[in-house]
């Protein structure tokens, strides 16, 4: 269970059109604006849906020092949901540099040339791609979070529809798509953050989004981590976590800040990866970003098929 690219988790932009009007939904058409959610709604699964989604993972696990066979067989000390066999080989040793052989006969390509023996890098938040090892359209690859390293198993063509569960929604309420005022720091200031194996993840954080809702201020810290696009990522908890939420954190990007004010979309709210799929690992909300109300908008639980 281990980290993958930020390229897939920042997922769907935000409602472009829409970013610059009112406060708290002020000026935005409601059935335009709602309309536009559910496309995103749309989006959304389909990206999950994709090759490239979350739910292609099919299969990960924890590795120590030490050598590996790899394959579907059930004599591997390192076993596959699917592919040859056997694999191959793969030696990890202390200071984490890992090779794989090919056993010949697999298939095994690296960037689509048959290979027999490979350094392979593993996937580091903020890093270069991993080596990834393919056998038709299943890869193989490593992963490293903190001082933990792992394996992961990506296999689109596992059913990726009948894996889907459902994800249910709050109401699209346009109440709920708050412009807040950015207060930026003279500087970025450090954060670290816990993954959902507790390993640490480290970013910074430019500044603070402070909103009001219900009389009482709010405010929330965005975290920019190597690797991303440049939007503002806001992992955040709220009254709903842990209950009809996802407890370790939702996630809602947003726009970089015009004129002192940036939109905070909560009908866009998304679960984490690590919320979908067993097979990774993902930041969670930090302390700080604990919102002291009931945020009943964006995604509830995932609720995984039986």
């Amino acid at each position: 269970m281990f980290l993958a690219s930020w390229r897939i988790l920042l997922l769907a932009p935000l409602l472009l059109g829409l970013a610059g009007c009112g406060h708290d939904g002020g000026g935005v058409d409601p059935a335009s604006y709602r309309l536009s959610v559910e496309q995103w709604r749309e989006r959304r699964i389909a990206e999950l849906m994709s090759d490239e989604g979350w739910l292609s993972y099919t299969g990960s696990g924890r590795l120590r020092e030490g050598r590996y066979t790899v394959g579907s067989g059930q004599d591997n000390t390192l076993r596959l949901p699917s592919g040859p066999a056997q694999l191959g080989i793969l030696e990890l040793a202390g200071d984490g540099t890992a090779v794989f052989t090919a056993t010949a006969g697999s298939g095994a390509t690296v960037e689509g040339r048959p290979f027999e023996r490979v350094v392979m890098h593993p996937a580091i938040v903020g890093g270069s791609a991993p080596t990834r090892v393919q056998v038709g359209s299943a890869t193989f690859h490593l992963a490293r979070s903190g001082t933990v390293s792992g394996w992961r198993y990506r296999d689109p063509e596992a059913g990726n529809a009948e894996r889907l569960g459902h994800i249910d929604h709050f109401p699209v309420d346009l109440q709920w798509r708050v412009v807040a005022t950015w207060h930026a720091f003279p500087e970025p200031q450090p954060i670290t953050l816990l993954s959902s194996i507790g390993t640490p993840i480290e970013g910074s954080s430019p500044g603070m989004a402070v909103f009001e809702r219900g009389g009482r201020t709010y405010q929330l810290r965005p975290v920019l981590i190597p690797g991303g696009d440049g939007r503002m990522f806001f992992p955040f908890t709220d009254r709903t976590s842990g209950r009809e939420s996802y407890g370790g954190a939702r996630y809602l990007y947003a726009e970089q800040p015009f004129e002192g004010e940036l939109v905070l979309d909560f009908n866009l709210a998304q679960n984490p990866p690590c919320a979908l799929t067993p097979h990774v690992v993902c930041p969670i909300a930090p302390p700080g970003n604990h919102l002291e109300l009931a945020v009943d908008a964006g995604e509830k639980n995932y609720l995984a098929p039986q």
